[in-house]
């Protein structure tokens, strides 16, 4: 048995299995648990904050981690086989781990330690305030950015663009509207990503532009 054969299919296994775990819960956070804390009572959203929100939080940074390690270990084995599509994807979806271990998780952690601190009868850090915006922001925009991600790590199979050539104009264009976006999840608002209706059509926008350029340019 060819071992590199079996490592490289390791690898896209693992990386499905931990991508699903990672974005599913990227899902649950934005769809589901960010709506019923909208809706919840003061208590019952410290319970969760104190129970539920730090275990959902290890399997999401986690599989983040897992997901873009096995990732770049497929990257490396292609080496010089890189196509536009699997480029544009392996960005935004590095962008995306970025924001979990760089924004999400430590902004999170700080609103998970201000709930446990009125848990136990004592008053709110100040630092919460403005932590939970930030996480949120960010989350909204890797919920933003894994609608084209998906879309062209499956493009890249079943209708690739070629080999990925730096200075195409495709790929300038693709990227500087990708780090703008990036841009924003780090120093500016969630504006129409503030809904769930919004970030879902805004990802299905955004996937449409993209496919767009990397077509016509």
């Amino acid at each position: 048995m060819d071992m590199s054969l079996v490592l490289d299919y390791l690898a896209r296994w693992g990386h499905f299995l931990f991508g699903i775990t990672w974005i599913g819960l990227l899902y649950y956070f934005n769809f589901v648990q960010g709506e019923y804390f909208k809706v919840a009572d003061a208590s019952s959203r410290v319970d969760a904050f104190t129970k539920l929100v730090p275990r959902a939080l290890w399997y999401f940074r986690w599989g983040a981690m897992f997901t873009f390690l096995t990732g770049a270990y497929m990257l490396m084995v292609r080496m010089g086989g890189w196509t536009l599509d699997i480029t544009l994807g392996a960005l935004m979806g590095t962008l995306m781990f970025l924001n979990v271990w760089l924004i999400i998780w430590p902004n999170q952690k700080i609103v998970i330690a201000s709930n446990e601190k009125l848990k136990a009868g004592g008053e709110a850090l100040p630092e919460a305030a403005g932590a939970a915006p930030k996480a949120a922001l960010a989350s909204r925009t890797n919920t933003l950015f894994s609608v084209p991600m998906l879309f062209f790590m499956g493009s890249s199979t079943h209708f690739s663009h070629g080999i990925v050539a730096m200075d195409s104009l495709s790929f300038i264009v693709s990227v500087v509207i990708i780090a703008a976006l990036e841009l924003n999840a780090i120093f500016g608002k969630q504006g129409p990503l503030t809904t769930v209706r919004g970030v879902i059509v805004s990802g299905l926008v955004l996937t449409a532009v993209l496919w767009g350029i990397v077509e016509v340019l």
